[in-house]
């Protein structure tokens, strides 16, 4: 099946047409009279003129539109990719729907899959739907999350990744490490790089009575306010 998943493009990347590439999906939050797209409509990328920062969509009725990307806010990106889905895989959502009554991130499991490619999916709260690919193409694996789609959720037990050479340097601090390790009830275990350097780069502020980040080593890491009976052990990847 094929199904989109959001590209890694920031705010300010989306005005310039050199960060798009031919077949990106694009889904439009707000209308715009200029361009004369609509709220909630999708495109997909033909062509891109970066010297004159212009943008060619194909619409859905199959005509093209060329425009500044400057001129058009709230657009989202995807890549479309295959992706293998079987009855009990987790899935996540990665694109609101408000037809479903969907959040963004929303965490399910595949319940039956139609021979029209429609999803019967269970989600987290307990709501059963139907998803068509078709439709709401935004859907991919649910196994791992990132730490800012995880708040809201608990588990008894998480794997955490901090990678310390992560090029989006500002989005490893205190603030990922605490949503990150509190997520799980009773068991935390971080997967990094660097164990040195995962202290420096997560910049502990918070005391706690005792430290309840162990290494093999016995050397410990400063953690948030944590409920005392979650263990927490930090490793380290060669």
């Amino acid at each position: 099946m094929r199904a989109a998943s959001a590209a890694a493009h920031r705010d300010a990347c989306r005005l310039w047409a050199a960060r798009y590439n031919p077949g990106d999906v694009l889904r439009y939050s707000r209308s715009s009279q200029e361009t004369g797209i609509a709220k909630s409509e999708y495109a997909r990328v033909t062509r891109v003129d970066a010297p004159n920062n212009r943008l060619t969509v194909e619409r859905k009725d199959g005509t093209e539109q060329s425009y500044d990307p400057r001129r058009q806010q709230g657009v989202s990106v995807y890549r479309e990719q295959e992706r293998a889905f079987s009855v009990g895989d987790r899935v996540q959502l990665t694109a609101p729907s408000p037809d479903l009554k969907l959040a963004n991130r929303e965490l399910g499991t595949v319940e039956g899959i139609g021979q029209d490619g429609r999803m019967s999916l269970k989600i987290d709260g307990g709501r059963e739907i139907e998803l068509d690919l078709v439709k709401n193409p935004h859907l991919d694996h649910g196994y791992a999350v990132t730490s800012h789609s995880s708040q809201g959720q608990t588990a008894d037990r998480v794997l955490i990744h901090a990678d310390t050479e992560l090029g989006a340097k500002d989005l490893l601090n205190n603030r990922m490490a605490y949503v990150a390790v509190s997520r799980g009830a009773y068991d935390a275990q971080i997967f990094t790089n660097d164990r040195e350097k995962l202290p420096q780069r997560w910049a502990m502020t918070f005391r706690t009575r005792a430290p309840i980040f162990r290494s093999e080593s016995r050397r410990s890491l400063r953690s948030p306010r944590l409920r005392s009976r979650r263990r927490v052990k930090a490793w380290t990847l060669d």
